[in-house]
C-alpha cells in the first residue's frame, strides 16, 4: 500500500541551484574556491551563490535548464535584461553591483576550469552607486559610550556590564570590527603591559593594533569579573553559559547606550570604528597608518574618511563664517534698478561664492 506524500515534504530536486549536473557541480566548486582559496567571509560566499542562483531562476524560467554553455554563449543584452529586470522588483544599485561581482567571480571560475570566457561580463558596466560616508560619532559621544562608569542597564551582573565595555572599548579604542574582537583568544587577551594585539581580519589577514591604557584596564577589569573559566585557546570573550559571545548581543548593548545618552540611530558598533578612524585623522593621523590599523586592503578605501573631515569642516565654516550663512532672497520689483534697501555688497558676494550652502549638498546629507 502507497502511503500518500506528506503535505510537509520537501522536494530536495527544489532545493538544488536550476541548472544541469555540470554547472551544479562547477558551482559547488566554485562555493569551496572562495571559502579555501581566497578566503572570503562566509557571508560574501553565501550572497554570492544567492545572487548566482537567481540570475541562473531567472534564465530557467525563460530559456530552460541553463548549462555552463549557455552562460558562455551570453550576450550583453541578456544581463541587462535580468538587471532591468532586478530593478523592477525594487533592488539597489549596491545589490546589482553585489550581483555582477558574484556573476564575474564564478565567470572566472569557469575560464580557469577551461569553459571559456563569459565575454558579455566585460561589456557591462557596473551600476553608479553613490557612495555613503561613514557616520561617526562626536568625540563627546565616543567617549561617553566608552566610559567606564556609563552603566544604562544596571540590571545585569557586573561582568556582564564589564565585559560588554571592554568589547565597547575596543572598538573605538583599537578601531576593531565585532567579529576582530570576539575573535581574540583568550591567551592574547589585551590587559595591561600589553600595549598591542594582533587580531584576524577580512580574508583571514592579521595586524597589530595598538591598545590604549584604558582598553587594557576594561580587558582586566572584566577577566577579574568573569565568572566562567577561560579556554587560552578559546573566545576571550564569552556569553552568560560560558560559550561564545553572540554579536547581536554586543549590538544590544551600544543600542541600550545609545537609548541612555540620547544618541541618533547611526551610533552602532560599526560606527565606533568610523569614529576611531575619523578622530584620528581630525588630529593629523597619517592616512597610510590609518589604512594599516583599520586593515584596509586599498588605501582608497581608507581616504573615504576624508571626505567625511571635509564635510565637517565645511559645517563648521557654514555656521561660522558670517558670509557663509544663507542671505534671504530679496523682494523683485518691477522696475529695473535694484531693490530698495539691498546692501550693494551682497549680489557681488552671493556672485564670488561666499554663499556656500548649496557647494556640497551631497556630502552634507551623507555625513
Amino acid at each position: 500500500m502507497m502511503r500518500a506524500a506528506s503535505p510537509h515534504a520537501v522536494d530536495a530536486e527544489a532545493l538544488l541551484p536550476p541548472g544541469d549536473a555540470a554547472l551544479r557541480a562547477a558551482m559547488l566548486g566554485w562555493r569551496e574556491a572562495l571559502a579555501r582559496e581566497r578566503r572570503m567571509a562566509a557571508n560574501t560566499v553565501e550572497a554570492y551563490e544567492r545572487d548566482l542562483r537567481q540570475f541562473l531562476a531567472y534564465r530557467a524560467a525563460r530559456f530552460g535548464t541553463p548549462t555552463i554553455a549557455g552562460l558562455i554563449a551570453l550576450k550583453p543584452r541578456d544581463l541587462r535584461a535580468f538587471m532591468a529586470a532586478r530593478r523592477a522588483e525594487g533592488i539597489g544599485g549596491r545589490s546589482l553591483m553585489r550581483m555582477l561581482a558574484g556573476l564575474r567571480s564564478f565567470a572566472r571560475f569557469l575560464e580557469r576550469e577551461g569553459h571559456g570566457s563569459v565575454a558579455a561580463l566585460g561589456a557591462v558596466r557596473s551600476p553608479k552607486v553613490e557612495r555613503r560616508l561613514p557616520r561617526p560619532l562626536p568625540v563627546p559621544a565616543a567617549l561617553a559610550m566608552t566610559a567606564p562608569g556609563t552603566r544604562p542597564d544596571d540590571s545585569r551582573e557586573p561582568w556582564v556590564l564589564a565585559r560588554d565595555a571592554a568589547v565597547i572599548a575596543l572598538l573605538y579604542g583599537s578601531g576593531l570590527r565585532i567579529s576582530e574582537a570576539l575573535g581574540l583568544a583568550a591567551r592574547d587577551a589585551p590587559v595591561p603591559g600589553i600595549d598591542e594585539v594582533r587580531v584576524t581580519g577580512k580574508g583571514g589577514k592579521v595586524r597589530a593594533v595598538p591598545v590604549l591604557p584604558a582598553v587594557a584596564e576594561a580587558v582586566a577589569a572584566y577577566l577579574s569579573l568573569c565568572p566562567h573559566p577561560l579556554d587560552p585557546e578559546g573566545p576571550l570573550f564569552v556569553g552568560v553559559k560560558g560559550g561564545p559571545l553572540s554579536p547581536r548581543v554586543v549590538q544590544y548593548a551600544v543600542a541600550a547606550l545609545r537609548g541612555a545618552l540620547g544618541l541618533p540611530e547611526s551610533a552602532t558598533p560599526h560606527a565606533l570604528r568610523h569614529s576611531f578612524a575619523t578622530h584620528l585623522l581630525a588630529r593629523q593621523g597619517e592616512l597610510r597608518a590609518i589604512q594599516e590599523l583599520l586593515g584596509h586592503a586599498s588605501l582608497s578605501t581608507t581616504q573615504i574618511y576624508t571626505k567625511v573631515d571635509a564635510a565637517r569642516l565645511m559645517s563648521a565654516f557654514e555656521d561660522a563664517h558670517p558670509r557663509a550663512r544663507r542671505l534671504p532672497e530679496p523682494r523683485r520689483e518691477k522696475t529695473s534698478g535694484p531693490p530698495d534697501g539691498t546692501d550693494s555688497e551682497q549680489s557681488p558676494s552671493s556672485r564670488a561664492g561666499y554663499v556656500v550652502r548649496s557647494s556640497v549638498p551631497s556630502e552634507r546629507r551623507n555625513a
